[in-house]
């Protein structure tokens, strides 16, 4: 006999973590960017920013001052607290427009904007193949 009352539960935890999962598959929760905006020492989010700075130039090959890491609540937060290349960020307007919760639910999956994404995050990958398999897209 199936207990209704787990599936529930199952369900609303899969539907938070895709709440705390960014449209691309990176996850939230272990995001550097977001990480420094929850942190309350500011001596430690300002040496936070100065090493996601750092990361910033050696992955992207952008050049973005320490001052310039803006906070980030994750990119379908209604805060307003928006890291900047977030804002910027394709993935994220491609599946806003189309409604859709992340990118597993996309029949472009895996567009070549994803392919770049993955190639410097293939955890973001394996995270939306999960969700696609579960869900048989």
């Amino acid at each position: 006999m199936s207990d209704e009352k787990g599936t529930i539960e199952i369900n609303n935890m899969k539907n938070n973590m895709e709440l705390k999962m960014a449209y691309c598959g990176l996850e939230c929760n272990t995001c550097p960017i977001h990480l420094a905006t929850l942190e309350k020492d500011y001596a430690r989010q300002y040496a936070m920013r100065v090493e996601i700075a750092a990361q910033l130039t050696k992955i992207y090959g952008t050049k973005m001052p320490a001052v310039d890491v803006t906070d980030c609540d994750g990119c379908k937060a209604d805060t307003g607290k928006l890291f900047t290349g977030c804002s910027d960020c394709g993935i994220r307007k491609c599946a806003s427009l189309k409604n859709i919760s992340n990118c597993a639910y996309c029949s472009d999956f895996e567009c070549e904007l994803l392919k770049k994404h993955f190639s410097f995050d293939p955890g973001s990958k394996k995270r939306l193949e999960e969700i696609r398999g579960e869900q048989n897209i």
